[in-house]
């Protein structure tokens, strides 16, 4: 059940793989070359495009609906199907090249079932596009999702395992003292736990002693410079009612920072936008000596197009042992009932989280209330019985979109 989730999850990021494919050389020379046409690219571009635009609605809509499901199965294997295809026009191209030929290349047998079967496979996702109606799909936001919240500064829990990770981040906040302006940048899948660091940072007194200012941002997918902007000033000085303009936000933003230390959050980045980041960073220059901003971004050259003195810390999976302990913290184990069962199946879940805390602490609440059979249950997948509402786990889940390795133990977690 999982397996069809998750593929789900990735089949977007997918799906945009393969349209970068036909959008480079590689489909250009293709095409030049008289192995695939114009109008069979086109078309292959359009029947991706239009299908991946409802594959969003189908993820949520799979776990009451199996017909949904079915749907994304059989859209998931005809957007692999299309992507072998093309590598396998590819290699044949690039080993033809440069030789001679008696025939040209339309009447290479080889070639022509290749180009068939790529006409079968854009038939059959254009196909697919057209049951949107018959299942109720339709194309939504993935910003529109219920639980796509923003972030806040607010501690959540407990920090485990993750006792190197802040030795490091402390260490490069320290090693910012003498230069004006600093980025530290935490790196990782989704679910890792970045946000749980960044408010560990932003919440520990000690650590913040020296800093004159502090602000939390969520930036999320669609980075506005005017918004965050201005939601930073409303942090530090609690009302931004008198700013009207792009201008006076940054005016008033430079004069709440100029000559003071401060630290600042942006979670959740995705922009890597040069100029929209040069426009942003503006008022930040006239700070003092040790100021930084952390980043939280799931994609390592983000921080990079940022700032000159960068810092990098990329934040890797949980062992299963401090999976287990944030499972049974959430799961209210041992002190809810110390059965050596419950213990074993607990264990064997949280193995299968991946290393992924925010997995883990989803299926551990999730077990809270439940004894061992129903922990079995959970562990062999009935936990998509429960509803969007009552389970957290959805987010846990497609926050690993990014792991494109489609052999990955995700796809087999459950």
């Amino acid at each position: 059940m999982a397996g069809v989730l998750v593929g789900g999850a990735l089949l977007s990021g997918f799906i945009n793989v393969v349209l970068d494919r036909l959008i480079s050389a590689d489909a250009v020379n293709l095409v030049a070359g008289k192995k695939l046409s114009p109008d069979l690219v086109e078309r292959l571009k359009n029947a991706l495009t239009n299908a991946g635009y409802l594959v969003d609605d189908a993820e949520l809509k799979q776990l009451e609906n199996h017909d949904v499901k079915d749907w994304l199965n059989s859209l998931r294997d005809a957007v692999y199907t299309a992507d072998d295809l093309l590598d396998r026009v590819c290699t044949k191209a690039a080993t033809q090249k440069g030789k001679r030929t008696f025939f040209p290349s339309f009447l290479n047998s080889e070639e022509r079932q290749m180009v068939n079967e790529i006409e079968r496979v854009v038939r059959r996702i254009e196909d697919l596009e057209k049951h949107k109606g018959y299942l109720g799909l339709q194309k939504i936001s993935t910003s529109s999702f219920l639980w796509k919240t923003p972030s806040t500064s607010l501690v959540r829990g407990n920090v485990h395992g993750r006792e190197d990770d802040q030795e490091a981040l402390v260490k490069m906040l320290n090693d910012n003292n003498e230069h004006h302006l600093s980025m530290i940048s935490i790196v990782g899948m989704g679910g890792v736990g970045k946000t749980t660091l960044a408010q560990w940072m932003y919440n520990n007194a000690e650590l913040m002693e020296g800093f004159n200012l502090k602000a939390w941002a969520c930036i999320s997918e669609n980075f506005n410079v005017v918004e965050t902007t201005k939601d930073i000033v409303k942090e530090i000085r609690k009302s931004a009612q008198d700013l009207g303009s792009f201008n006076s936000i940054q005016d008033a933003l430079k004069e709440e920072l100029s000559g003071k230390k401060f630290f600042i959050v942006l979670d959740d980045v995705w922009s890597k936008d040069h100029h929209q980041w040069k426009d942003f960073l503006a008022p930040f220059q006239s700070g003092a000596k040790g100021s930084t901003i952390l980043l939280t971004t799931r994609l390592e050259n983000v921080g990079s197009v940022v700032q000159t003195n960068y810092h990098l810390h990329r934040l890797e999976p949980l062992s299963e042992d401090y999976c287990w302990s944030v499972f049974a913290a959430n799961a209210s184990f041992p002190a809810s009932n110390g059965d050596p069962k419950l213990e074993g199946i607990g264990k064997e879940i949280a193995r299968k989280c991946d290393g992924l805390p925010l997995a883990a602490e989803t299926l551990g609440s999730l077990c809270r209330r439940h004894d061992a059979v129903e922990w079995e249950k959970i562990l062999r997948s009935d936990i998509w019985g429960f509803s969007i509402n009552d389970s957290k786990i959805i987010p846990a889940l497609l926050a690993t979109e990014e792991r494109r390795e489609f052999g990955s133990s995700w796809l087999q977690v459950f």
